[in-house]
C-alpha cells in the first residue's frame, strides 16, 4: 500500500528526510511520494515514518497503489538490491 501526500500538506519539510527509500520529494505544489519506491517502511521500521512525523496527518494509503505486506517486502528487497554499495 504505497502512501500518498494530499493537498493538505503544509510543506513543513519533516517527512522527506525520514523516508529510508528516498521516495518523498518536492512536487510542483507540495511533497509527493513515488509509489514505486514506497514500502511503507516495511523492511526498515514497524510503522511508516512519514505518517508518524506528519503534523497535519495528510499521508493516507494511496488507493491506486494498494499492496499487501508481502508485496511491500518484495519491493523493499528489490530496492535494496538496486542500492549502491556503501564503502
Amino acid at each position: 500500500m504505497a502512501l500518498m501526500i494530499t493537498d493538505e500538506c503544509i510543506n513543513c519539510d519533516v517527512c522527506e528526510p525520514e523516508c529510508p527509500n528516498d521516495a518523498i520529494s518536492m512536487g510542483e505544489e507540495y511533497y509527493e511520494i513515488e509509489h514505486s519506491k514506497c514500502t511503507e517502511c516495511v523492511g526498515h521500521f514497524d510503522e511508516p515514518q512519514c505518517v508518524q512525523i506528519c503534523p497535519v496527518a495528510c499521508i493516507p494509503v494511496n488507493p491506486a497503489h494498494v499492496e499487501d505486506r508481502e508485496t511491500l517486502m518484495q519491493k523493499y528487497l528489490r530496492l535494496q538490491s538496486q542500492a549502491p554499495a556503501s564503502s
